[in-house]
């Protein structure tokens, strides 16, 4: 007969110690490089948080049940303090449910052993010994990645349109938008900054543009400027809500008319202090590159609706 009561006790034991073990682990990664996340944070702290779980809820049902419960609270709480953004917290979900597997699995080898070793007994003490080795176990982890990353790095993404219109109509139309309107792409829903406007005050180097989002602003200076083929700023200033794990270093624009339409470039440098690389590249990629299409989408309505004499076809 199913023991539901005790299948409940373990999910909530469970639970909350997969919270707290979840919580302290994500702090104790952070202690050098509070602006860096890397496989401790993303894989070794849910490896720990399974692994305590399976010893403490034992049957496979409760050990599930928890393993959710304390992600998706320990998510939600460091999203509702500010410690973590929505997007960034749900692209780290499959990285997470690996370390939470992986954790899960030897939790419950090792119980098995225990059990064999001690004829099916389990010691409080020792079981609570192996529970306060885990925090140490994340600081020695912790100690490898800072000794071995590389805080941070720098990629650059790059996107190209055709667009119908003289070059000096488009650059006329980079240089400030007044009011972004396009389709949104997927990320934008879910968290990724939505550009409202950008007001450039004056022209030529040393030029200031100050770029808004739905929330905060990026502030940059011009440091080339060769219309209409040529516009780099550099970053400035980010005043964007949450912790700045991905950052924006410069931002460019490169304008070729190819005898039929002007080919714009948008290349943007970001510092990422993301890893595994493998797994966070492509996601930056992919925001930074929505963010491109979002403005290359802004930017072709606008020219569609200039003056006929404003186009070149």
């Amino acid at each position: 007969m199913y023991n539901w009561k005790a299948s409940l006790k373990g999910v909530l034991v469970g639970g909350l110690t997969g919270l707290a073990l979840g919580l302290l682990g994500f702090f104790l990664s952070q202690g050098h490089h509070p602006n860096a996340m890397g496989p401790v944070v993303f894989l070794l702290v849910p490896f720990v948080v399974g692994f305590a779980i399976a010893m403490v809820a034992q049957d496979m049902r409760s050990v599930t049940a928890a393993a959710i419960l304390a992600t998706i609270a320990s998510l939600g709480m460091l999203i509702a303090f500010g410690r973590e953004g929505l997007l960034c917290a749900l692209m780290s979900i499959p990285l997470l449910f690996i370390g939470l597997a992986v954790g899960v699995t030897l939790g419950f080898l090792f119980n098995k052993l225990v059990a064999k070793f001690r004829g099916g007994n389990r010691s409080t003490t020792f079981m609570s010994v192996i529970l306060l080795t885990m925090p140490l176990l994340i600081l020695a982890g912790h100690r490898v990645e800072v000794a071995t990353l590389v805080y941070p790095r720098r990629e650059v993404v790059s996107s190209t349109i055709r667009l119908a219109a003289d070059p000096s109509r488009v650059w006329s139309e980079l240089r400030s938008f007044d009011s972004l309107s396009a389709k949104k792409p997927l990320l934008m829903y879910v968290g990724l900054p939505i550009p409202m406007k950008c007001v450039m005050e004056g022209n030529g180097l040393g030029a200031k543009r100050t770029c808004y989002f739905n929330h905060g602003y990026i502030q940059e200076t011009v440091t080339e400027w060769s219309p209409p083929n040529l516009m780099v700023l550099s970053i400035d200033r980010t005043n964007m809500p949450g912790r700045h794990w991905l950052g924006f270093e410069q931002a460019s624009y490169e304008l070729r008319w190819d005898g039929s339409a002007t080919v714009l470039t948008r290349n943007t440098t970001i510092i990422s202090n993301l890893y595994p690389v493998s797994y966070w590249r492509p996601l930056e990629r992919w925001g930074v590159s929505s963010e491109h299409g979002y403005i290359f989408g802004d930017l072709a309505r606008r020219l569609q609706q200039a003056p006929p004499d404003a186009l070149r076809f």
